[in-house]
């Protein structure tokens, strides 16, 4: 049952963050079909994360009282009628509507907070680990949907594209009704019976105590601050590269790489918090966000195959590893009735911090017609989570 948990999560996580990071493929289509400026176009990311994190905690208080199969239900229906929508806007503000608003909320409802709740349930020493296995998912989502995107606007266009890729969770809906969901739900016999032993506070009173703990608000700050920095850099990747002399379809290549080679650092990361600490293993990881950020502004004026590679290494490595750390320092912190209610109020902070950085790349971009001040922007952010998770007390 625990591979089941762990299957059930690796898909969803998939397609919740591989059908939408898409975007950053679509930008350059998209820019030319609306004929409107960068800010207004990223602008449709920040709006996707900051109704992803408004939405998160309303999704942790629907697992919490009515479970986890209406949550995904909810999620792939949200996410496939809004992508499917999309294929057939004409206006920017329905693009907004769709793959901002339906997509973002859909993609909370998919995500780490009904995940964690299934890992947390059936995993107990090695949660660490399995967190990690989840997170990674999220990665590979990108290295599949971001070539496949290229490859559909390729062929048939950006609305043909958004059309199919509507299509994938809406197939998987009915199959996933029919999960043993009774099963699933009932976690591990021993840490069911764990649970029955200490129930703790009632929803309202346990996510009213976390909120007055200094490690919610510091472990928020973590997630707004990596956010920040990470998306800052992915939103307008491809176009970047393309930019700065790459092919279009390598670009989109190297973007869905990221996702393989972040999956590789997100697995990782959970071995190596349980045996060198939370603290170091993100020190480091902030440390190589920082050396990718300056590796990529070197390809302006070089498009060098081999510093693109370097980039993708060093970037993509740890692209996401803080995700993995900061859910299992919240399971330990704030277990219990509201442990997906303070999850996603955690999440809250990562949707603002995508959504200022969707619209701070877009402006940043018209501002200086350059992408360097975005990477200035993204290298202090990094530098802000480091200091942040820092100051967390990590003890188990």
């Amino acid at each position: 049952m625990q591979t089941l948990v762990l299957l059930v999560g690796t898909a969803m996580n998939m397609l919740s963050r591989g059908l939408i990071e898409t975007f950053a493929v679509f930008l350059l289509p998209l820019s030319v079909a609306f004929a409107t400026d960068r800010v207004a176009l990223t602008g449709i990311y920040s709006t996707y994360m900051l109704v992803y994190g408004l939405t998160a905690p309303f999704i942790g208080m629907l697992i919490d009282k009515l479970g986890v199969r209406l949550c995904y239900s909810l999620g792939l229906l949200l996410v496939g009628a809004g992508l499917s929508l999309a294929g057939h806007a004409n206006q920017l503000w329905q693009l907004y509507l769709t793959v901002g608003a339906m997509c973002g909320a859909g993609t909370a409802a998919l995500g780490m907070v009904p995940a964690s709740v299934l890992a947390s349930r059936w995993f107990d020493r090695r949660l660490p680990s399995a967190m990690s296995l989840l997170y990674a998912a999220l990665g590979s989502g990108v290295l599949v949907f971001s070539p496949l995107s290229q490859w559909l606007i390729d062929s048939g266009g950006w609305r043909h594209a958004y059309r199919w890729l509507g299509l994938t969770p809406l197939i998987i809906l009915p199959l996933t009704l029919l999960l043993p969901w009774s099963r699933i739900l009932a976690g591990e016999p021993s840490l069911s019976a764990r649970r029955a032993r200490s129930p703790g506070p009632a929803l309202g009173a346990a996510l009213g105590h976390a909120l007055r703990q200094p490690d919610f608000w510091r472990l928020s700050g973590v997630m707004f601050f990596t956010t920040l920095s990470t998306f800052t850099i992915m939103i307008q990747l491809v176009a970047y590269l393309v930019e700065v002399g790459f092919a279009a379809l390598i670009a989109a290549s190297v973007f869905g790489a990221l996702g393989i080679i972040s999956t590789v650092g997100m697995m990782t990361v959970g071995m190596l918090a349980e045996r060198f600490g939370e603290r170091l293993i993100a020190t480091l990881s902030y440390s190589c966000s920082i050396l990718g950020v300056g590796i990529l502004a070197l390809l302006d004026g070089r498009p060098s195959m081999l510093l693109l590679a370097a980039f993708a290494i060093v970037f993509g490595t740890v692209s996401g590893s803080r995700g993995p750390l900061v859910a299992v320092l919240s399971s330990r912190r704030f277990g219990g009735s509201a442990q997906a209610t303070v999850y996603g109020s955690v999440l809250l902070a990562m949707g603002i911090g995508g959504a200022i950085a969707g619209w701070a790349t877009g402006a940043l971009h018209d501002l200086t017609d350059a992408y360097h001040a975005g990477f200035l922007l993204s290298a202090l952010a990094a530098l802000g989570g480091m200091l942040l998770f820092r100051s967390i007390d990590v003890s188990r």
